[in-house]
């Protein structure tokens, strides 16, 4: 259990309380009073929120004023008896209490499976360290590589260090953050609530509810810094390639250096942590290199542009209406002359009152001074945002209108959606017609409305429902044959998603890469961890653990990374050299998640997206609930691998 650090020698006024309280999210308030006081009569129907619409956090908990009233008042009675009590640590959270006031104060069902679950995030279990001190016979005998400083790669090696795990990061750019460190577009930002885009263990006072790149990164930066990973970090080093070697139960990692220099790097455990939205994916247009402008991908937006006055009267052209279009587009809409959106298919958008909304120091004070304030609106949010939605999102075969929508709830969706994105377009007939979509809501990664609707009602705004067939030395040619004169091209046109591991080449036991293991788009691994032939390699945001229903990318990470580090503790516990998943566990749970995605939205025929390949198979996203992988990437079982006993000590 976590305690809160406070100051009591500068105890606030009850009036400095009772004010900062007034800015709380009423179901969060709630949470925290029962856990306060142990007193169960809020539990009744007067307290009782009402269900969260849509994707927000419910703040008022849809009480009348005077029944919110009360509640603060509860809440500013219990912090002053804290005080009063010299404010002692919090008190044991159980998985029943906790079960219990998520389905209270989120004022629907929610399963008591989910109990020990949300209790983890309420207790702050994952702030904990993962390994003990790796004894000092094993020191020099259990080495790693981690490829890539990116959020996973900066867990991973965090939890390593604690352990004393001798490790070298490895990583292609100049500074720490991955995607947030290569992706500085304007506009760029999270589509998931700061609060539940956060590290367990590391705690920052977001500025807004949905933050932007700049403050994600600098919070990244923060983290390295607390956890000094950039003494571990060998920076301006590609991985080209990596080859394990059975006799020595070693890997041999090929790297290039920023001066094109090639090295060979040795260690028992090999860890990606590259991601999958990494490598951006430019189409193969005739004539890409005659434009003669800039023309460039999102993810590789030139620094000149960011000059004051840059895109000022230009002719832009974005091609794409993804979520990087979506946060592109409405952050030049008006210092452009002109803006040209290429349009191949409309995106469902929802609405959320947050995304620009200030967090504000009165929420601050109880994130960081209401014992367990922050903890339960986490749990809250991670709720509201992760696996509320899943069921809905399964096919009901006896759905009457099965191009439209896939079941009655997804099709509330659908018209709860249309029905915003009318209210923003207004008499735009022409616009709602292009905009609006012929498949069921989330088929594709859903968008949170980012002023996307009001920029195209923008007279300088066009929005062209094609694609594009040509680039020439002026413009771009559509599908249809017509041509645009443009300054600037952006190709917000997605990444190699299917691609894992992709460019590197990583041979295995077998002397197989693993393209011709898995195939060039087909990848597949258990848990999206491990995989057949590839002893002691360990996958960060591998195959089939990307999120299509929602959710916090970083919670999937954290239980990756507890996973990981399970398998090598026990790789110390039992002097094992080697670890290798069995293929019949491997392919038993690919055949579960091809069957459990065959019952999902995102295989629905009426539309493509980057979670399938080629082929139509889903090789992107999780088809679980978050709570299935949760319990599933809790604790290794050994006997669902080959072993081997440690043989080297050092290769």
């Amino acid at each position: 259990m976590s305690s809160v650090p406070l100051d009591t020698a500068n105890r606030p006024s009850t009036d400095e309380i009772a004010t900062a309280v007034a800015a709380g999210n009423i179901p969060t308030l709630l949470a925290v009073l029962v856990e306060m006081t142990g007193d169960r009569r809020w539990l009744i129907d007067r307290y009782r929120p009402t269900r969260s619409r849509g994707m927000d956090d419910n703040a008022t908990g849809g009480l009348p004023a005077d029944v919110q009233d009360e509640i603060r008042r509860a809440v500013v009675d219990a912090l002053e008896d804290w005080y009063d009590r010299g404010a002692p640590p919090r008190r044991p959270v159980d998985d029943e209490l906790v079960a219990t006031l998520m389905n209270f104060t989120a004022g629907e069902d929610v399963p008591a499976e989910f109990g020990p679950m949300m209790a983890e995030i309420v207790r702050g279990d994952l702030r904990e360290k993962h390994l003990q001190r790796v004894p000092d016979e094993l020191s020099t005998a259990i080495t790693a590589l981690v490829i890539g400083a990116g959020v996973a790669g900066m867990l991973i090696s965090t939890q390593l260090a604690e352990a004393g795990i001798e490790h070298t990061v490895l990583e292609k750019n100049d500074e720490v953050g991955g995607s947030w460190y290569e992706n500085h577009y304007p506009g760029a930002g999270v589509d998931t609530p700061s609060y539940l885009y956060s590290i367990s263990s590391f705690d920052h006072d977001w500025s807004t509810h949905f933050g932007k790149r700049d403050e994600v990164q600098g919070y990244l930066q923060a983290f390295a810094d607390h956890h000094r990973v950039r003494d571990r970090i060998r920076f301006g080093t590609e991985v080209v390639s990596a080859a394990y070697d059975p006799a020595t139960q070693h890997w041999n990692v090929h790297v290039r250096d920023r001066d094109g220099r090639e090295h060979t790097l040795t260690s028992r455990i090999l860890i990606s942590a590259v991601g999958i939205l990494n490598r951006p994916k430019l189409p193969d247009l005739p004539g890409m290199d005659t434009f003669t402008g800039p023309l460039f991908h999102s993810a590789a937006w030139p620094e000149h542009l960011d000059e004051p006055g840059a895109l000022t009267g230009k002719r832009v052209a974005i091609v794409g209406s993804g979520a990087s279009a979506m946060q592109i587009g409405p952050a030049i809409a008006d210092e452009v002359g002109s803006l040209t959106v290429f349009q191949r298919s409309p995106q469902w958008i929802a609405p959320n009152d947050d995304y620009f909304a200030p967090v504000g120091d009165r929420v601050h004070w109880l994130m960081n001074n209401v014992p367990g304030y922050r903890e339960w609106y986490r749990a809250r949010l991670s709720w509201i945002f992760n696996d509320k939605v899943h069921p809905t999102l399964q096919i009901d075969p006896d759905w009457p209108e099965p191009t439209a929508s896939i079941n009655a709830v997804n099709h509330g969706h659908r018209e709860f959606y249309l029905r915003y994105m009318r209210s923003e377009l207004g008499d735009r007939e022409d616009l709602i017609e292009l905009s609006t979509p012929d498949y069921p809501p989330f088929g594709k990664r859903m968008l949170l409305d980012n002023g996307w609707f009001r920029m195209l009602r923008r007279p300088n705004v066009s929005l062209v429902p094609r694609g594009v067939r040509e680039v020439t030395p002026t413009g771009l040619i559509d599908s249809d044959g017509t041509a645009h004169e443009l300054d600037i091209i952006v190709f917000a046109t997605g990444f190699h998603s299917d691609r894992y591991l992709y460019p590197m080449d990583i041979v295995g036991r077998s002397g197989k890469t693993t393209v011709e293991a898995w195939g060039d788009h087909d990848a597949y691994a258990y848990l999206g961890i491990t995989a057949p032939d590839f002893p002691n390699l360990f996958i960060l945001t591998g195959p089939n653990t990307a999120l299509g229903h929602g959710g916090s990318f970083i919670s999937i990470l954290e239980y990756q990374v507890r996973y990981v580090c399970d398998a090598i503790r026990q790789m110390i516990d039992h002097r094992l050299g080697a670890l290798e998943v069995r293929r019949d566990v491997t392919d038993a749970y690919n055949e579960a998640v091809d069957a459990q995605h065959a019952r999902m939205v995102w295989t629905h025929p009426a539309m493509t997206n980057w979670y399938r390949n080629d082929d139509g198979r889903v090789v992107a996203v999780l088809p679980w609930r978050i709570v299935d992988y949760w319990s599933r990437t809790r604790r290794l079982d050994l006997s669902d691998f080959h072993t081997e006993p440690l043989t080297t000590v050092k290769a």
